[in-house]
């Protein structure tokens, strides 16, 4: 498996506030995670980052049982209390919290993780599929029939999630197991590529726009632009 990353700021934002992480883990897993803090100048950066670590660490300790859904769910559980503890004591923290969506792989076998609007897609011969589900007022509204998906893409409140790490003393991820193929490829990614990058672009650079080590930088430049208003994250996974 080959996996390449990218994050900016973005051409609005003073501060990166996504972090990501890739890492072997034990029994032949390997996971890749991003996260898209929120909560003030210093709270987002401190939450999402405290995720990336607490959810890598804790996976590594616990992927021995087997049981990925169980060990996943239980990084998710630690990587929110890591962020309320890091928060205790201190005002300004008080409203910090993140996204998370991951992937954990082994040979053909991928769970899908996430809690609120971060996204993961997967890419291949039938083309480009969204796997999570954001947790976000505006895909509830789409759900209900009450918004397109194109009007969710410019409508005003787009940006409230309903799920996230750090506000709440207990979260639960929604996980999606899913196989995947020789020539497929995975692509993690903050709300700040897909706002700004359609799916449809996502997909041809992906698939048929030159080699896919550079694909991260050709989706970046179309996100700025666009204006690129929000942090840009993405991990960009290949079945090789």
């Amino acid at each position: 498996m080959k996996h390449w990353e990218i994050t900016d700021t973005g051409l609005i934002r003073h501060e990166n506030q996504d972090a990501f992480g890739f890492a072997q883990l034990p029994g032949g897993y390997a996971v890749a995670v991003v996260c898209d803090g929120m909560g003030g100048v210093a709270g987002g950066s401190i939450a999402s980052t405290v995720a990336v670590e607490t959810f890598i660490r804790t996976l590594t300790e616990t992927l021995h049982s087997g049981h990925t859904d169980r060990a996943v769910q239980e990084a998710v559980t630690a990587a929110n209390a890591a962020i309320r503890q890091r928060a205790a004591g201190h005002p300004e923290l008080k409203s910090m919290g993140t996204t998370l969506v991951s992937a954990l792989v082994k040979g053909d076998k991928v769970l899908i993780s996430n809690v609120g609007d971060s996204r993961a897609y997967l890419a291949g011969a039938d083309g480009l599929r969204q796997i999570s589900r954001d947790h976000s007022l505006v895909e509830d509204m789409v759900e209900k029939g009450d918004l397109t998906p194109g009007q969710a893409r410019s409508h005003p409140r787009r940006n409230l999630i309903t799920r996230a790490l750090g506000p709440d003393p207990a979260v639960e991820a929604d996980g999606f197991p899913l196989q995947w193929k020789p020539g497929d490829f995975l692509l993690l990614c903050s709300d700040g590529l897909v706002n700004t990058v359609t799916d449809q672009e996502i997909m041809f650079e992906i698939l048929h726009n030159g080699q896919p080590e550079d694909c991260l930088q050709r989706l970046m430049a179309i996100s700025k632009q666009r204006g690129a208003p929000d942090n840009v994250t993405a991990i960009l996974l290949m079945n090789d």
